[in-house]
């Protein structure tokens, strides 16, 4: 019986190296994007300056924000500057669902979160590409642009919207959407992600 115990015993302790391993390089990953394709000035905006915070959706089969989702509204709500005049831009179409990704969202916004401050949506791009692109109207106006999503996939927007409209892409600053020891298991995945997105786009 020991034999099998001390077996068990090595195979426990080989994987829990394996996922702090994995979950260490993640939390890198994601701080590293985090701070990534900003704009050239990351002082504290001026008090009443107008801010547009792009939240990126996921997507969602049912009609309740799934878990991805109702993490990324959060770190948008957390990510306003509470001195700034805000926007939340929900931003995504009918990719899994029959109702946008943005009309879910922001539907847990007010009716989970009690947010009641001014929301916009973006309910039609089925891409991040898209996201970026048909947003663009409804940010350009903002003094100050954060995106949010997980870090990753934010510095991918953010790239985007280099290529798309670098006049905005100088007023990029950084959101809230990475705090260490938070969703390690979504940061592993989305730091995966990220790595075959760059592998792919080589």
């Amino acid at each position: 019986m020991s034999r099998p115990k001390s077996l068990v015993r090595r195979l426990f302790w080989t994987g829990f190296a394996a996922y702090s391993a994995a979950a260490a390089w993640a939390e890198y990953v994601h701080w590293r994007s985090s701070w990534s394709s900003l704009g050239t000035t990351q002082s504290p905006a001026p008090a009443g300056a107008t801010e547009a915070v792009l939240v990126l959706g996921y997507g969602n089969r049912g009609e309740r924000a799934n878990y991805v989702n109702r993490y990324r509204v959060r770190a948008g709500i957390r990510s306003l500057d509470r001195a700034a005049d805000s926007t939340l831009v929900m931003c995504g179409g009918t990719v899994e669902g029959d109702t946008p990704e943005a009309v879910i969202m922001e539907r847990y916004a007010r009716e989970e979160l009690d947010y009641t401050g001014r929301i916009v949506l973006e309910p039609d791009s089925r891409s991040t590409w898209e996201n970026i692109e048909n947003a663009i109207d409804l940010i350009q106006d903002a003094e100050v642009i954060k995106i949010v999503s997980n870090s990753p996939h934010a510095e991918v927007a953010r790239e985007y919207l280099w290529q798309q409209r670098p006049d905005l892409a100088e007023r990029l600053v950084r959101a809230d959407e990475h705090r260490f020891g938070e969703i390690v298991p979504m940061k592993i995945g989305a730091a995966l992600r990220l790595l075959l997105f760059r592998w792919q786009h080589r």
